[in-house]
């Protein structure tokens, strides 16, 4: 039971989860308007829905009870596991996203993203690696939440991990790309087999979560180091 101000907004998209609960994925909406967003996410012929839609001045919807299973995720891959809808709770943050100008997520939103994980995470067993972004889980096709989405300071407030900047700066730079590879899938991210253009996508995926102010595709010097320092925070805390 949770302690926060909800506003519900039943959405009848939705079935039975099918594995435990122990993932929370973060979405931007993508569209022109929060009332856009709330409407589509709860009309039946759409087939697509989520547990929470938080409007830019914070308020909180509440569209699909956590023990069901809401339609968010899409074919989407992390840590080998599959049907990620089944597994995990679903936030859509209201933001036109890249089709409407990438606008700044305003704080009081951010305020209300922090509260709802914070109560999410009181009342379920989410391990840190599982907290991701549509991106993450679907970097062929997806974007969101996108790079202006603070991923630092949610670590901050306990909610998803942060590279410790001691030890990006002191890893050796013995790495190629071939092993980027293997940390990317250490990570959690779903590589394909011999397909260049996955590489790229997962690596735009870390890059627009951890190095959003140059997300090139490339696996550059930086990107390595940032590699090695995400996968080492993931290791400890996959223990």
């Amino acid at each position: 039971m949770t302690s926060l101000s909800l506003i519900d907004a039943p959405s009848p998209n939705f079935d039975e989860r099918r594995t435990p609960l122990d993932m929370l994925v973060l979405h931007y909406t993508g569209m022109e308007s929060g009332q856009a967003a709330l409407d589509r996410l709860c009309d039946p012929q759409a087939k697509v829905s989520a547990h929470y839609l938080i409007e830019e001045d914070g308020r909180i919807f509440r569209l699909v009870s956590e023990d069901l299973r809401a339609w968010h995720a899409g074919v989407s891959r992390w840590r080998e596991q599959e049907d990620l809808n089944s597994r995990s709770i679903g936030i859509e943050i209201v933001n036109g996203g890249h089709d409407f100008g990438l606008p700044v997520f305003p704080s009081a939103q951010i305020d209300a993203v922090i509260a709802l994980c914070r109560d999410i995470l009181a009342r379920h067993d989410v391990p840190q690696v599982n907290i991701v972004g549509h991106s993450d889980i679907a970097p062929e096709r997806k974007q969101d939440p996108g790079e202006l989405f603070p991923w630092r300071l949610l670590s901050e407030a306990g909610i998803g991990l942060w590279p410790d900047e001691r030890r990006q700066a002191a890893t050796d730079m013995a790495l190629d790309a071939p092993q980027a590879t293997l940390i990317l899938e250490a990570i959690g991210y779903a590589l394909k087999p011999d397909q260049p253009e996955s590489l790229e996508a997962c690596v735009r995926a870390f890059q627009r979560r951890w190095r959003p102010d140059d997300i090139s595709g490339l696996v550059d010097d930086e990107t390595l180091r940032l590699l090695s320092a995400v996968a080492a925070k993931y290791a400890s805390h996959s223990q």
